[in-house]
């Protein structure tokens, strides 16, 4: 009897017992571990918490790449040089960053380039072999930066914009843009230039307003020992918001369509 009464209480007993150990063992399992240090993990490397800079991101993944077009604008993290571009790259797009300088490594051998806009950054200077050196470059614009001078421009050039930058007389040359013969635009305003460059037959419009500029000569748009020349190409002339006082320059304008437009005292 006392045998058969002991299996029963086995019999009964063992399944409740097993149960409770593996919940006893369940609840250990989820209790938050404390006290953990770095060396429960060994060796960690806290460099890796550190958000990549700009310069470190592959391009196509810093910026948006599309077939011969790459968009870089207003990147973050941000961007202070030219990042390394796809061969086939026609148009680039690198708006309001933090760019500060221009390299000739920077565009090195990039024929493919048609137009670059590098508006809205912060550059100071650029290598002169840095543009010269593209052969289907068409349309650069540089406005909003911090130029006090300009770099040598490729020759098929149809379009520039320097708009609002520090550029003086002294860092554009008088013959910065006679072997541009394609130039048709040019945007110099609200800048610092004191004098008028030299400026090719091809020009349509031309934009030097708000600068320094206090004269001008019959040689300036036409040519003061030809009365019939007539500039046929230009079409737009601004040169308001100078020291300029056009009705003492009677001369300098009859080879033209139309007189600069703008507000003139």
């Amino acid at each position: 009897m006392v045998h058969l009464r002991t299996l029963i209480f086995t019999i009964v007993m063992f399944p409740w017992m097993l149960s409770s150990a593996a919940k006893s063992e369940y609840m250990e399992a989820r209790k938050p571990k404390t006290d953990v240090s770095i060396s429960d993990y060994g060796d960690l490397d806290t460099d890796s918490a550190v958000a990549p800079k700009a310069d470190e991101l592959p391009t196509c993944l810093l910026c948006v790449c599309l077939t011969g077009s790459v968009y870089c604008e207003e990147v973050s993290p941000e961007m202070s040089n030219v990042p390394a571009l796809p061969k086939e790259t026609a148009y680039l797009y690198a708006r309001f960053n933090k760019i500060t300088k221009i390299k000739n490594k920077d565009f090195a051998d990039m024929a493919t380039l048609k137009r670059i806009d590098l508006t809205g950054n912060l550059i100071t200077e650029i290598e002169d072999g840095a543009f010269s050196k593209l052969p289907n470059l068409e349309e650069l614009t540089l406005a909003e930066n911090r130029l006090t001078k300009l770099p040598m421009l490729p020759t098929k050039l149809i379009s520039l914009n320097a708009n609002f930058n520090k550029l003086k007389t002294q860092g554009v040359k008088s013959s910065a843009f006679k072997k541009l013969t394609r130039l048709a635009y040019l945007y110099l305003g609200n800048n610092q230039l004191e004098a008028i460059p030299h400026l090719p037959e091809s020009i349509h419009t031309v934009h030097l307003n708000n600068n320094n500029i206090t004269t001008l000569t019959d040689e300036t748009f036409c040519r003061g020992n030809n009365t019939h020349y007539i500039r046929s190409n230009m079409e737009e002339v601004r040169l308001d918001g100078n020291p300029l006082l056009l009705a003492q320059h009677p001369n300098s304008f009859i080879c033209l369509h139309t007189l600069p437009i703008g507000k003139y005292h």
